[in-house]
C-alpha cells in the first residue's frame, strides 16, 4: 500500500474510532493492514544496518533477541532472518534504535 494512502486511511479510521463509529479491534485490524511491506535482508544489508546503529554483533544480537552466532551466520549469508527479526530490522532501519526502545 502506498504510504500516502495508508496514512490517509489510518487518519480516517482514527477519526471513526474517536467518534465511536468503529470499535478498537476494528481500528487495530485496519492499522495492521497498513503496515509497510517487509523486505528481504541480505548479509550486506544486515552488516550495514548493524554498523549504522554502531553496535557490535553481540549488542545487535541482544537488541533483536537472538544469539551472537545467529547474527554472525546472517552476516556471512549462511542463514537468513525471518519473521520478527525482519520486522525489527525494518523498524530499526526506518526509525533507528529509538523505534524499539
Amino acid at each position: 500500500m502506498r504510504k500516502t494512502t495508508a496514512k490517509s486511511l489510518t487518519s480516517v479510521v482514527d477519526d471513526l474510532y474517536q467518534d465511536g463509529a468503529i470499535d478498537e479491534i476494528t481500528m487495530r485490524e485496519i492499522h495492521s493492514l497498513c503496515l509497510p511491506d517487509i523486505k528481504e535482508y541480505s548479509a550486506d544489508n544486515i552488516v550495514a544496518l548493524r554498523k549504522k546503529t554502531h553496535l557490535s554483533q553481540a549488542a545487535f544480537a541482544a537488541v533483536v533477541n537472538v544469539s551472537p552466532s545467529t547474527v554472525q551466520k546472517w552476516e556471512r549469508g549462511v542463514k537468513k532472518p525471518t519473521g520478527a527479526s525482519k520486522r525489527l530490522f525494518d523498524i530499526i532501519e526506518r526509525k533507528g534504535l529509538e523505534g524499539i526502545f
